[in-house]
């Protein structure tokens, strides 16, 4: 007989702020302590201590003493998931098609922070990348055809600043690692409307990418194609962009 038995946190206090979280959800309008106490079988001094911390951490909002609600940092995550979600499910069958059409990776990225993710990819074993982009992989902004797409849509105050929070570190003797130069790149890069990485990452791969905005006209992914620095077609681009318009269309993007 299989297991059904719902897992658990191995952690204690864990297990209590997920309670508490539960708790809370079940509830329109701020909940007191006592009755959050109440409710999840936990002494009042270490529901306010948990609470306390989760506070802290916008999970959880005190709009006055003794009082608590969901905070709106789950609002933030929530919506980075179905963000998320969405345009993968959006993305997927174009990027197929995209692949069958270049015969190299096509790389569906999203911005966390100074980095870019990859959370989804359509290659083959024939590409003949030496090197695999995993899927949860990271790479600096500055450093990636999709990340300068989200460099170019930030304010000129914001790129400075991530440049001094980087300090624009570079990964071969291609990288861009002063801010004059990205700042000329990311001025290209607002004007062509796509981005490049000219062997920037890594020796030996270039990558073009164009951008996927969702129905309030954000930017909320990158799509790039990685191939040999020898083996990447200008005659890709169109279709590049041509692939992303049709995923931001599908989000609900009319731009």
């Amino acid at each position: 007989m299989p297991n059904t038995e719902a897992k658990k946190p191995t952690i204690q206090v864990l297990e209590r702020a997920f309670d508490l979280l539960e708790v809370l959800a079940s509830f329109p309008d701020p909940v007191s302590l006592k009755v959050i106490a109440e409710r999840s079988g936990l002494h009042p001094s270490t529901a306010h201590r948990i609470l306390n911390d989760l506070t802290i951490g916008r999970f959880v909002d005190r709009p006055e003493a003794g009082s608590y609600r969901l905070g709106m940092r789950l609002l933030e995550l929530g919506n980075l998931v179905k963000a998320r979600l969405d345009v993968r499910d959006a993305a997927l069958g174009p990027m197929r098609e995209l692949h069958k059409l270049t015969h190299q990776p096509v790389n569906l990225s999203m911005r966390q922070g100074d980095e870019i993710v990859y959370i989804e990819r359509a290659y083959s074993e024939r590409s003949g990348m030496q090197v695999v982009r995993a899927i949860g992989g990271r790479a600096p902004l500055h450093l990636t055809s999709v990340g300068k797409l989200f460099l170019a849509n930030d304010d000129p105050q914001r790129v400075r600043a991530y440049a001094a929070r980087t300090g624009l570190a570079g990964h071969t003797r291609n990288s861009i690692t002063e801010l004059p130069a990205l700042e000329r790149e990311l001025a290209r890069v607002n004007q062509l409307g796509t981005a490049r990485d000219d062997e920037e990452l890594e020796l030996g791969v270039r990558c073009m990418a164009a951008g996927i905005r969702d129905d309030q006209g954000h930017l909320v992914a990158g799509l790039s194609i990685s191939a040999p620095a020898d083996r990447l077609e200008e005659s890709w681009l169109e279709r590049l962009k041509a692939t992303a318009a049709q995923i931001s269309a599908s989000l609900g993007y009319r731009g």
